[in-house]
């Protein structure tokens, strides 16, 4: 669950009506020539998978006005497919198993995905459901915590939870309390490094659009190589 950017840029893109194809681009410690090596491979996928190419925030224009910005991808014109490039949401869609199901969840869907995972059996100890908040990255490859990511996957478990599936884990129970223990969610996400840094480059709308809980029934699973609404 990456809050401020790539699942709630996936969940705007399939709402309405466009596949999203991830793609993983590398963060931190990456070179300028890694980089520029991954950007190209992306622009590739694009042209190979007949698909429009995100581009970074501070990258759009009139001819490729697609980005990880959610407001972005609320203005842009339609495409039937888009690959959005991401360093940690899309790394985690692209790296899991073939055969495992990959649900973008965000606090747009939050109770769409926890009606979607309950209602088919998952969230049980015998089909038991991974909640994950991917973080960020410092300039030196180290992790940084995100808060947002946390907070954003502390509501899911708290909506499963309130679904009534199988027990938490000691890590889920603690990340419940977190959740349940934020008084003001917009302002806590809001305050934190990720949302002042996007605040700071002239990004605030898209703090806006990724704390509005549950305004989307749709729910995002990865198919074979993409991204779609689920049946």
């Amino acid at each position: 669950m990456d809050v401020l950017s790539f699942t709630t840029a996936m969940s705007i893109a399939v709402e309405q009506g466009i596949r999203v194809l991830p793609f993983w681009l590398p963060d931190g410690p990456a070179t300028a020539s890694e980089r520029a090596a991954a950007e190209k491979a992306a622009a590739v996928c694009a042209r190979q998978s007949g698909a429009r190419l995100a581009v970074a925030r501070n990258a759009v224009t009139p001819d490729s006005p697609w980005s990880l910005s959610p407001a972005h991808l609320r203005r842009a014109p339609f495409v039937a497919r888009l690959v959005l490039p991401s360093p940690n949401g899309a790394a985690i869609a692209a790296a899991a198993p073939a055969g495992v199901r990959v649900v973008a969840a965000c606090l747009h869907n939050i109770t769409a995905v926890g009606n979607w995972l309950t209602t088919r059996g998952w969230g049980t100890p015998e089909h038991p459901v991974a909640v994950i908040a991917p973080g960020e990255q410092r300039g030196d490859g180290s992790l940084r915590p995100a808060p947002e990511d946390l907070l954003g996957s502390c509501a899911l478990i708290c909506d499963l939870y309130a679904l009534g599936p199988g027990p938490l884990s000691a890590e889920c129970a603690a990340a419940k309390a977190a959740y349940e223990g934020t008084a003001d969610l917009t302002r806590a996400i809001a305050a934190c490094t990720s949302g002042r840094q996007l605040a700071a480059v002239g990004f605030a709308e898209d703090l806006a659009i990724a704390t509005a809980e549950d305004i989307s029934a749709v729910v995002p699973v990865r198919d074979p190589g993409q991204a779609s609404a689920a049946g």
